[in-house]
Formats: C-alpha cells, structure tokens, sequence
C-alpha cells in the first residue's frame, strides 16, 4: 500500500489518545513511506495526522470540495491540495487515488465515509482493505450494530470480513497489509437467475 485514505474528525474529540493515535498513524505512514490522502482540513484529528505525516518527511495530499473551504478550514501547507466540484467527486477521487482505507475517530462525515466504502466494497466496487482504529474502543458500538443487523437479518455475516479492526496504528496496518478481500454473494444475480 502506497497511498491511504484516512477517513477523521475535524474536531479533536474528548480524550488524548485519539490525538496521539493519529499522530502515531502520522509516524507510521511517513516512516513506511505511505501518502496520506485525506479531506484536507487544518482542524481536529484530520490536522493531527496530516501535520505529523508532514513533519516526519512524508506526503499529505488533501482533498475538499470547494464549498466546505470556509467550514473546515483548508490546510495550506500539504504536499497537494485538490479541489472538487462535490462531496461525490472528492470520495470518488479518494477511492481512485487510494490503496486502503482507515476510519479514525469522528463523526457524522466520518461515518458516512466510512460506511460508503464498506458498502462499496459490499457491491464490488473495490476489493481494496478497510481498516478501523478503534482508539479506547471508539468504534465499539458501531461493531455491535453492525453485528446487531447480522443478527436480524438484514446483513450478511461475510460483511463484517469487509474491513479489519484494531486499537492500534501498528498492528492495523499489518492486518490491512495481509487482507484478503471475501468472495461476496450477489443477490441480486441470485434475483434475476443469473
């Protein structure tokens, strides 16, 4: 993996370890020689690992639709800032430039990322790894929904093989490094009989 799309808040959150763990990512990325490509904001986790990324001598590529630039605030000192049109192009072009992908911390962004790419990954859209940093067990509840609509019927168990989950930067990246995308089941080909 090359180039990794990080998917984060653009607000810092209640505990130092969320912080820390990005800035461990940061460390990370730089020393593998890993291109960060993430939303582009000078704030909150976002910021975090992209000014470690930076500082360590690696390569933060931002990527923000024009209309968020006064909301999120642009980062002006990455390796490359690209604009888009819409939020459709920037998660298009993220997929397109990314090798994998990895959750942090956030909110309602942060998820909608990260649920897009899963369900991309569902239909078959990429066979690319997913990862979730589970820092002091951030994304816990979000597990036990997924495994909630599993129990209920409404998701297949092979979903949950979509992405790989850790509590920590290092051991992440080796579980996405070793991923083997799962043969889906399509249903709608067993619909239509084909």
């Amino acid at each position: 993996m090359r180039k990794i799309c990080v998917y984060a808040g653009s607000n810092l959150g209640n505990r130092d370890s969320y912080r820390l763990e990005a800035k461990k990512l940061g460390r990370i990325f730089a020393k593998k020689n890993i291109d960060l490509i993430y939303g582009g904001s000078k704030l909150g986790i976002m910021a975090e690992i992209a000014n470690e990324v930076l500082k360590q001598g690696g390569n933060a590529i931002g990527i923000m639709p024009s209309g968020l630039f006064k909301g999120e605030i642009a980062h002006q000192g990455l390796s490359e800032f690209i604009e888009t049109e819409s939020m459709h192009e920037r998660k298009a072009l993220m997929n397109e430039l990314s090798d994998g992908f990895i959750a942090l911390p956030g909110g309602i962004g942060t998820f909608d990322e990260l649920f897009e790419i899963i369900c991309w990954a569902q239909i078959g859209i990429h066979t690319k790894p997913i990862g979730l940093l589970n820092v002091d067990e951030f994304f816990t509840p979000v597990l036990n929904l997924l495994n909630h609509a599993v129990k209920e019927g409404f998701m297949n168990e092979n979903t949950l093989s979509l992405f790989v989950v850790s509590d920590d930067a290092a051991e992440l990246l080796d579980l996405m490094e070793n991923f083997t995308a799962p043969v889906m089941q399509n249903k709608w080909k067993q619909l239509d009989g084909k």
